[in-house]
């Protein structure tokens, strides 16, 4: 990942290994990721006839999630990267929900989307690969209603320090090598545990939240710590 703005290498990295995401995701967090993404749609609390934004959809498990969850629901997904969405729309189809669930490419940090249009706005293991997170953040409050509701999944580092040291063992030395052996691709699974050491998390992104004018800010701590729920109102 050392040519290009850190979008254009993102969205490289995605198609190059979409085929293989679901897998691994499932595979190397032990399935505890559909733990983490079930908790996260509960805590939406949405009524009837709302209408959901998913950012970074990637392959739309959160949406479909919501899908299921909240029967009224209509759902956005939306991406930079075309692999990860072609993959979404099959999942999307095959699970019978095409007539509430459209996906589409979008930049994050450009929604193609009016103030004010949705009831919430979520986002899995998205927001730490924005380019610019604060214009990021921005966005999801301006398309956001009034007082609707976001909730935004992210990876975190562990606090407690035996389990951080073997947390960051199995991060950073087994989790790459058997990504890569698995998805063919050298970057992506070592620019996991890198770009989690540079993300804000816990109260500092909190504090972005809260200087982006959201109220109420939580942040929950998953699994040790490996994963953090945030949530705020507009």
């Amino acid at each position: 990942m050392a040519h290009g703005s850190k979008k254009e290498r993102v969205r490289g990295m995605f198609n190059a290994i979409a085929h293989r995401y679901d897998f691994l995701n499932h595979f190397l967090s032990l399935g505890i990721d559909y733990y983490w993404r079930r908790k996260a749609v509960k805590l939406l609390s949405l009524s009837h006839s709302s209408k959901l934004l998913d950012i970074a959809t990637g392959t739309a498990d959160i949406a479909i999630l919501a899908a299921n969850k909240y029967p009224y629901t209509n759902i956005i997904g939306v991406d930079i990267s075309e692999e990860m969405l072609a993959i979404g729309k099959q999942k999307v189809f095959r699970k019978g929900l095409s007539d509430r669930i459209y996906l589409q490419i979008a930049d994050s940090e450009q929604l193609p989307f009016e103030n004010n249009s949705f009831d919430a706005v979520t986002s899995a293991f998205g927001v730490r690969n924005f380019e610019n997170l604060e214009k990021g953040i921005a966005e999801m409050y301006r398309v956001l209603k009034p007082k609707g509701k976001l909730v935004i999944l992210e990876f975190s580092q562990p606090t407690f320090k035996p389990f951080r040291k073997i947390y960051e063992y199995y991060f950073h030395y087994i989790l790459p090598r058997i990504g890569k052996k698995v998805s063919n691709n050298d970057s992506a699974y070592s620019y996991l545990p890198q770009s989690v050491a540079v993300f804000p998390y816990g109260l500092e992104f909190i504090e972005l939240l809260k200087n982006a004018g959201f109220t109420d800010c939580l942040y929950i701590p998953m699994t040790f710590g490996i994963a953090t729920i945030y949530t705020a109102i507009k």
